[in-house]
């Protein structure tokens, strides 16, 4: 891929950020801003430079990479004899010593440290290692496409937060020969976690009904995984929360339609959830977007979202959820939801006769989209007593698996 590709989907990645910023609440102004930026690119022989018009942001960035070892001269030292390091503002003590419970890794695009890539640092973790292995990822963003085996549990990616580091990749449905395989990044292992960092994936964001559109930032198939002031952008299906027992706090979630999926025993708390759906005319009540599609199969089966303390904005007309599985099973407590939410609330995947089957429950949530007088039928507004089991990490049986778990319970 040409190195002007690359840029050109970083700015689109930065783009994301940027907006994250603001589409809490958005604004009619910001929206036509972001809709219309416009890139001007530009090459020389040792940097690229392009502008992007949201308003006026300008990224400067070397195209050369560099070699493997520190104090590296910097390409505007000249022969007066004035060098510089590209790791001078390395952070010192990274990665410290490794322990008899912890080793360490290090990822930096620059070479000032282990690894360039996040990949190749996961391919360093020993198989079947009963240590933590935490890879201390710095700030920039890794246009890489990334797998974590099996074979490789307890490992940490560090970075330097959601909105400085992150792994990209552009993969859809079509690409990858099926939504499952089409993550930015894939984790199998169990014992995962992540904290201070962006997961994204670049495809453009389609229209609802477009086929092999679904685009996945990252997919979570191993169990005891855990989320820490992580971002997660992308459009449809970004968030593919597929079996196990998952943990979210403090995540920024962003997506179009069915943006959470997956048939996950997951507690998200604290997260900002915000729907980038196209905005709908005033007086149209056309659905274009849905948080969250979960896939219960059987009621035997104790998977289920559960949202708490949480926020639901944006843009469109969107659903909580739909039913993409007979016994889909979501709840939301003391969630605060903007207008965007449709008062009917949820969808049974236009089947009825999954109404029986579904389990949809708001309990305490605010906001002008927490109106329960038009919801279907066979939403429950649940009472202190339905509620109980939903209302903090023993969901998830966080009290055996997760760090911290005194503070987090409180």
């Amino acid at each position: 891929m040409s190195l002007q590709t690359n840029f050109l989907s970083i700015l689109v990645l930065l783009a994301a950020v940027f907006a994250s910023l603001h589409l809490i609440n958005p604004n009619e102004q910001f929206l036509n801003i972001f809709k219309d930026f416009t890139i001007t690119p530009f090459s020389s022989s040792s940097y690229s430079y392009a502008c992007l018009q949201l308003p006026y942001i300008c990224i400067f960035f070397r195209g050369h990479h560099h070699n493997h070892h520190h104090n590296k001269k910097h390409p505007d030292d000249d022969d007066s004899g004035n060098t510089g390091s590209i790791c001078d503002d390395f952070p010192p003590g990274i990665p410290p010593p490794s322990t008899n419970t912890t080793s360490y890794l290090c990822v930096d695009q620059k070479g000032c440290c282990n690894f360039t890539t996040v990949q190749a640092a996961v391919n360093a973790v020993p198989d079947l290692s009963q240590k933590r292995t935490i890879i201390w990822i710095n700030k920039g963003i890794y246009y890489e496409k990334v797998m974590v085996p099996r074979t490789k549990a307890n490992i940490t990616f560090q970075g330097q937060g959601y909105t400085s580091t992150a792994i990209a990749w552009n993969d859809t449905a079509k690409s990858a020969n099926g939504t499952f395989y089409s993550g930015s990044v894939q984790v199998f292992a169990s014992n995962f976690i992540a904290k201070n960092i962006s997961f994204m994936n670049l495809a453009p964001m389609p229209s609802p009904g477009v086929e092999g559109a679904q685009a996945v930032a990252i997919r979570i198939s191993g169990d005891q995984a855990e989320f820490k002031g992580c971002g997660f952008f992308g459009a449809q299906d970004t968030l593919h929360d597929d079996k196990g027992r998952h943990y979210f706090r403090d995540c920024y979630i962003q997506g179009s339609i069915d943006f959470i999926f997956g048939d996950g025993r997951s507690f998200y708390e604290n997260c900002e959830i915000v729907s980038i759906a196209n905005p709908v005319p005033q007086g149209y009540r056309s659905i274009n977007g849905a948080v969250t599609a979960h896939g219960r199969v059987s009621m035997d089966d104790n998977t289920g979202f559960v949202f708490v303390n949480s926020t639901i904005g944006g843009s469109g007309r969107i659903w909580l959820g739909r039913a993409w599985r007979p016994y889909s099973r979501v709840v939301f407590v003391s969630t605060t939801m903007s207008d965007i939410i449709a008062p009917e609330g949820w969808n049974d995947f236009n089947d009825p006769s999954r109404d029986q089957t579904i389990f949809y429950g708001e309990y305490n949530c605010s906001g002008p989209g927490a109106s329960m007088a038009m919801r279907a039928p066979y939403v429950q507004r649940l009472n202190d007593t339905q509620a109980l089991p939903f209302l903090n990490i023993t969901f998830i049986d966080g009290d055996q698996w997760l760090e911290n778990y005194t503070q987090l319970i409180t």
